[in-house]
């Protein structure tokens, strides 16, 4: 059984120090002892049996408070007080410095709740213990100097979560749609070189990767590239290839004809598609980014984007290699394919290939079995896309999200034309609604008319936190970052230019998110998700955020949106704050985490079909982002029921994905699903045939919150994970 202190790091309860401290405060005082040694005792032994049950590790502070409660309980009013007046004491000399602690615990690699933060970063890895001590000081000057003591507090509290404050020191942002085609055409800068326009395929994908690993060290989020800025190359490499091939046969006297020269070219040629799209997978694979991490980046695959045929059937060609080396994997230590977690996969399901008779159908039947043993792409319905993204002009736009689900809303320049690549988020900020829905019905009266209330000012403090965001980056200078803001992946200002007039009229988004709406319906109502009632009121409160961002949007002219929050660390975090100030809920706080945005939660047994179609309806009321999925079993014997799932997809949802298994065993070589079990308290992954519980021999791939995890996740998370239902 495990306790967190207060640097973060994980120790052995030892109930011993309860008593010692408890003693010692009995003792200190000038009268009789108030409690013996009996009592002090029990104290202790109740406090043990609570911190076995809660079902994950408690924190010092929350200890502290539970012994306080039971010394008052056994009537010691003056042991309390002295208890609580030396943890005051203890209290104010730690806020000397509030960071040193941490850091060190950083660098000790001792800090379990920082090894667990995210679950694609290594924390033994200098650059990664680095991107952490510097974040430690960016949350502390954001604490202290930086945000409003009432935000600070509900942040605190898991009333709100104010994303990334370990960045917001610096004038930086989270998610961008990167302008490849412009940097790829017209040139870019890079470290201060110039980068012109690349001459053959392969190029091209190489300065990709570069511009991949610049925009990843100059913000903090998701990225995203669409394949179709790629293929117009193809053509390049092409006609350089036939230029040589037909000097190499004139040298040699030889004209075997031009059907032979076409089929020499065309072999050559896919032999550099192959090296192309290695170059972007294995550099994006083996890349470490500022922050200690592979760059976040998303590779978009969508047909019809091109806009010629030829351009198209050159495209098809990179996204079929794009697909064919996921399947196949990239090797871990021991020279085992595994898989990677990024880039991560989105496909387009369009006409053109979701029907058995559709000319690209061949690519969707290879997307199937990437997804059944890779778990990527995810896939994007053009059919629904279209008629949730509609633009100014009334036309229907299919783009892809910034990183795993942010995605910008519909905008026309000021010459009428659809934009979106070169355009970001500006940051993210959460609302609990589990937290809104249990303050309302603690309070005395109706509990509806508590939580619109209540919810009324949670949003508005949630609204002074995206101001803060966005007031953050006003005046900010494009040499602050020039490959975004100067050399093309997002603008091409002046140097010494500001980057405001890209924060207002719709050119960005700022994103408030939520997460568990389905606690919170509960809550309020008594009822699921899934029931009507449950649903009825469940769509009300997705109404209730969307008004409140269109509000803010016409009063601000900035394009607030309504965002499914991932919540990876964070679904722990307000979980304990939940239990914390309400105690367990059944059905709403009893859990270490809360649910993802809007999904149905895990343990519920439903059809992935039903699960697609129900979410649906919640999906298209978050424009600012999120993504549905359906658990399934390992599909790769059985790829015509992933297809099944793909074509209802087309037909019913805007984005979703299907969650797989695919891990290995470093110790055994066992291929399959590595287990989740209970040691003394705490949830660790276990190989079932060896039983190893060596993290670092083993390779775990799980979807996180819309993008895949592979260094393991905080207890929250972890059983989250591990009580997910199957949907097929």
């Amino acid at each position: 059984m495990k306790i967190i202190k207060r640097n973060g790091s994980e120790v052995t309860f030892d109930r011993e120090k309860i008593v010692r401290a408890i003693e010692k405060a009995n003792e200190s005082g000038t009268g009789k002892p108030e409690l013996t040694k009996r009592q002090i005792d029990y104290i202790s032994f109740v406090i043990e049996d609570y911190c076995s049950e809660v079902g994950r590790a408690l924190s010092v502070e929350e200890i502290q408070e539970l012994v306080e409660t039971l010394i008052i309980q056994q009537n010691a009013p003056e042991t309390a007080k002295r208890y609580i007046r030396y943890r005051f004491t203890r209290n104010l000399a730690r806020q000397a410095n509030t960071t040193d602690g941490n850091i060190l615990s950083l660098i000790e690699c001792n800090n379990e709740e920082a090894k667990q933060e995210n679950a694609n970063k290594n924390p033994t890895v200098n650059s990664v213990q680095r991107d952490y001590m510097a974040g430690e000081v960016s949350k502390d000057i954001t604490r202290r100097i930086l945000l409003p003591e009432d935000i600070v507090k509900a942040h605190e509290e898991g009333i709100i979560h104010f994303h990334d404050a370990d960045y917001f020191a610096q004038h930086m942002h989270n998610c961008d749609l990167v302008n490849l085609e412009d940097m790829l055409q017209n040139g870019t800068v890079i470290s201060g070189t110039l980068i012109e326009k690349p001459h053959s395929f392969s190029t091209a994908c190489n300065i990709s990767t570069q511009i991949i690993a610049q925009v990843a060290s100059n913000q903090y989020g998701g990225q995203s590239i669409s394949l179709t800025h790629l293929a117009p190359f193809v053509q390049v490499s092409r006609e350089k290839i036939t230029r040589q091939v037909k000097v190499e046969l004139a040298e040699l006297g030889v004209n075997p004809g031009e059907d032979k020269i076409v089929d020499i070219v065309e072999k050559r040629l896919r032999d550099e598609i192959r090296r192309g799209v290695q170059t972007i997978q294995y550099q994006v694979f083996t890349l470490l980014t500022t922050n200690g991490q592979a760059p976040f980046i998303t590779v978009f695959m969508y047909l019809g984007e091109t806009k010629d045929p030829q351009t198209k059937r050159d495209l098809a060609l990179i996204i079929e290699e794009m697909l064919e080396q996921r399947i196949t994997g990239v090797k871990n230590e021991a020279g085992v394919y595994v898989t990677p977690a990024f880039p991560k996969l989105i496909y387009v399901l369009e006409e053109d290939n979701i029907h058995e008779d559709s000319p690209y159908y061949y690519l969707t039947k290879l997307a199937a079995k990437c997804t059944a043993k890779r778990m990527v792409p995810d896939y994007i319905s053009e059919k629904v896309m279209l008629k949730l993204k509609v633009d100014q002009n009334g036309d229907g736009q299919c783009y892809t999200c910034m990183g795993c689900r942010s995605f910008l809303t519909p905008w026309v320049d000021e010459n009428g034309k659809a934009k979106y690549y070169g355009r970001f988020n500006q940051g993210v900020v959460t609302i609990n609604l589990v937290d809104a829905a249990c303050s309302a019905v603690v309070e005395d009266g109706n509990r509806e008319e508590n939580f619109w209330r209540i919810m009324d000012e949670r949003l508005e403090l949630c609204h002074r936190a995206l101001q803060c965001r966005h007031e953050r980056l006003e005046g900010t200078l494009s040499d602050a970052a020039p490959i975004l803001w100067q050399y093309g992946a997002l603008a091409r200002l002046e140097k010494g230019e500001p980057i405001t007039k890209l924060l207002h009229g719709g050119y960005s988004t700022i994103s408030l998110g939520y997460a568990g709406l389905w606690e919170c319906v509960y809550a309020i109502t008594g009822k699921k998700l899934t029931d009507p009632e449950g649903e009825a009121f469940g769509l009300k409160v997705m109404e209730h955020l969307n008004a409140a961002c269109k509000k803010w949007k016409d009063a601000e002219n900035i394009h607030y949106s309504l965002y499914g929050t991932p919540l990876e660390s964070t679904t722990y975090k307000f979980a304990k704050c939940l239990q914390k100030r309400f105690g367990k809920i059944p059905g709403v706080t009893d859990k270490s985490y809360i649910t993802n945005s809007y999904h149905v939660h895990v343990t519920e047994e439903i059809d992935a079909f039903d699960k697609l179609a129900f979410e649906s309806k919640f999906q298209e009321l978050s424009p600012g982002g999120a993504i549905s999925y359906v658990e399934v079993p390992n599909m790769q014997d059985n790829i015509p029921a992933v297809l099944e799932v793909m074509k209802f997809i087309y037909d019913n949802i805007m984005y979703a994905e299907l969650n797989t298994k695919s891990d290995y065993c470093q110790v055994c070589g066992y291929d399959g699903e590595i287990q989740i079990v209970e040691d003394d308290g705490k949830l660790v992954w276990e190989g079932p045939h060896c039983h190893n519980r060596d993290q670092n021999k083993m390779n775990v791939a799980r979807r996180t919150c819309g993008y895949i995890g592979s260094q393991y996740w905080n207890q929250g998370r972890t059983q989250e994970i591990k009580e997910r239902v199957l949907h097929l």
